[in-house]
């Protein structure tokens, strides 16, 4: 893992204001008015995508020399967290755009780091992440999907992918195969451009409906040599790991946010008798100022570290997601009843939380996914005061 550049706390802070101002004009000049065409009509904003590129939404976590801000993940993730806040959707292809630059920020292929992680970090090159079934199949929970034969000048690739998200006409995307009569798997970034990819739209889901998700079908498919992150790639998905898992918290603790401003508003009219929910609005709150300062401490942690990371911080990284994901739900739910019958509305802002919620504890690594790392993973040995 690079480590990126260090900077003083009050450039810091500055700089950390500068870039969630920049995110935040854009999301309340241009996705604000989208939200409702993009949760329910389906409808793709590249050009929104575009404009937060332009804003650094998607630089932070790359270093100054190959486009980015330089200002860690930490920054990385208040970006997805404020978009979040408006748009679940726009938030999750925000988390995609990421997790690519951070496959590129964390190659030894640096020609390729070079040649693509600029114009995907300024978000003029638009980018995905096909690693939901590689994520899986590395903790026994489903077979890998993608086979890669080596052969001269690179590999030829076979297999499908379900459901790969932020894709559209020439987007890259990340994904990992199988290296044909080895134990070794690979990594690349590949495009819908490659021969023998067929990208299909095949289903419809009950929310982020306008993500660009589509299954990716791969027949034959040459993957050069310069477009391969890792090969073998078992330490390079170590490195990366963390970092993947730990931005996608920022699209939980936007969520929340916004849910503790719905309850707010519904309390204006409804206060006396909200007050006899187990949930009140001050405890979720409460909640979500612990989670976000332990997500931002952890976030800077990554950044400082080198290399692999030991288990006791990956530990720590597994349980910030499934606080995202937990603390989602019960906000969630503690939105719609708080609103009451108002939320039962299709389309309403409580009803389009409920169902992003179950996306933040579903989208892998899923909760459930995320528990059965942690039951693998040591805890730290306590020591006995002497």
């Amino acid at each position: 893992m690079q480590i990126l550049q260090t900077i003083s706390s009050k450039s810091a802070n500055h700089d950390f204001q500068a870039a969630a101002e920049a995110v935040r004009d854009v999301v309340q000049k241009s996705l604000a008015p989208k939200v409702a065409d993009i949760d329910l009509e389906g409808e793709y904003p590249s050009e929104i995508l575009h404009q937060l590129g332009n804003a650094g939404a998607f630089a932070h976590a790359v270093v100054p020399e190959l486009g980015g801000t330089g200002l860690g993940l930490k920054a990385a993730i208040q970006s997805i967290e404020e978009i979040s806040k408006e748009c679940m959707s726009t938030g999750f292809m925000a988390w995609c755009q990421v997790a690519c630059t951070w496959y590129l920020q964390n190659t030894d292929n640096q020609a390729l780091a070079s040649e693509l992680l600029p114009d995907i970090a300024a978000g003029k090159q638009l980018a995905g992440t096909g690693l939901s079934n590689p994520m899986k199949h590395f903790v026994e929970i489903e077979k890998i999907a993608l086979t890669a034969e080596p052969v001269e000048g690179g590999f030829r690739v076979n297999g499908m992918l379900p459901w790969v998200s932020n894709l559209g006409p020439g987007h890259w995307f990340g994904i990992a195969a199988k290296i044909a009569d080895s134990e070794d798997y690979m990594m690349a970034v590949v495009s819908d451009e490659m021969a023998g990819m067929t990208l299909r739209c095949n289903a419809h889901f009950i929310a982020l409906e306008g993500t660009g998700t589509y299954s990716c079908v791969f027949r034959d498919v040459f993957v050069p040599d310069t477009r391969v992150l890792a090969a073998p790639c078992e330490e390079y998905v170590l490195r990366i790991r963390p970092g993947f898992i730990l931005t996608q918290v920022g699209m939980g603790l936007g969520l929340v946010d916004s849910c503790v401003e719905l309850m707010k508003r519904s309390n204006k009219r409804l206060g006396h008798v909200n007050r006899f929910l187990d949930d009140q609005t001050e405890d979720i709150e409460a909640d979500l100022l612990m989670a976000r300062d332990r997500t931002y401490a952890l976030a800077d942690r990554l950044d400082a570290s080198e290399g692999m990371i030991d288990d006791q911080l990956l530990r720590e990284v597994v349980q910030a997601r499934i606080v995202g994901s937990e603390l989602s739900l019960r906000a969630a739910q503690a939105t719609m009843l708080h609103a009451g019958a108002r939320a039962y509305v299709h389309g309403s802002a409580p009803e389009r939380k409920l169902r992003e919620a179950y996306f933040v504890a579903i989208v892998t690594p899923a909760l459930k996914h995320l528990k059965k790392m942690l039951f693998a993973l040591p805890e730290e040995a306590l020591t006995t005061a002497s």
